[in-house]
């Protein structure tokens, strides 16, 4: 279930969870007032008591444990994408550097460099889309390293330019790992085991009290049931970061492509 509904965009992803969870409400609604309640006892104040306060209790519960986890997704999803800003950043800078070399180096170390860029966009994201690790990238890296490497400075301008790229160039490669870290991040299965049946069992919870109209028993479940829905929706929705139809887009990339690289 989990795969599927990260690879729903997010207008499908919204109205699955809503009509999941408001249907399960509605439905286990009438089962309940129709079969349980009229043989439960609950009429008491003590029966009610205890209800509403097990009703409240583990909604207290299971709202700490989404607002906790829905907080800890939008974290790590920013950092991924301060990742991808700094990647982006890097290749930029280093294109930028890569002007003060002699003309055959440079030509050489840009068309390289432009390689390995369009390579992210037309096929490392992708890649990663799909929970895949690309690994085309590391031979575009080893390239663009050797011609570094080989390259003499014959003064102390170009001494310095050439340290500069140096570092560039690490900054970039410990980014690109980074990134690759990231792709397979995501909650841990005992969470989901937690969020998606606790928001079912919340739900029931609140079918234990004999409200007199079934109707207006009925629009207050599905608004319990909407908001449930909503906090997952945001969970799911950042969940994976460079995972599904709703990752991290190739932009910071295509910007740095479209307005240094293109020819």
């Amino acid at each position: 279930m989990l795969d599927f509904l990260f690879s729903l965009s997010p207008w499908p992803l919204a109205v699955f969870l809503n009509v999941w969870l408001m249907s399960f409400a509605l439905v286990s609604l009438w089962a309940v007032r129709r079969w349980l309640l009229p043989r439960l006892r609950v009429n008491s104040d003590a029966s009610l008591f205890l209800a509403a306060a097990t009703m409240q209790s583990a909604i207290v519960l299971y709202g700490l444990v989404a607002a906790l986890t829905a907080v800890g997704v939008s974290t790590k999803h920013s950092q991924v994408s301060d990742t991808v800003s700094r990647e982006a950043t890097a290749i930029a800078s280093m294109w930028r550097d890569l002007g003060g070399y002699p003309q055959r180096e440079r030509d050489a170390l840009r068309e390289v460099l432009r390689g390995y860029t369009n390579q992210i966009i037309q096929e490392a994201w992708p890649e990663q889309r799909k929970g895949r690790i690309p690994s085309a990238g590391v031979a575009w890296m080893d390239r663009l390293l050797a011609q570094l490497l080989v390259f003499e400075p014959s003064s102390e301008s170009q001494k310095l330019l050439h340290a500069q790229t140096l570092s560039v160039f690490n900054h970039m490669h410990e980014a690109r790992h980074q990134r690759l870290d990231a792709v397979n991040t995501a909650l841990p299965g005992v969470m989901w085991l937690v969020l998606l049946p606790g928001a079912m069992g919340c739900l029931l919870l609140c079918l234990f009290f004999p409200v007199e109209d079934a109707r207006f028993h009925a629009i207050l479940m599905v608004g319990l049931a909407g908001f449930m829905a909503m906090v997952l929706f945001v969970i799911v929705s950042l969940d994976r970061p460079l995972r599904g139809a709703m990752a991290i887009p190739a932009d910071s990339y295509q910007l740095v492509y479209d307005q240094l690289m293109k020819r």
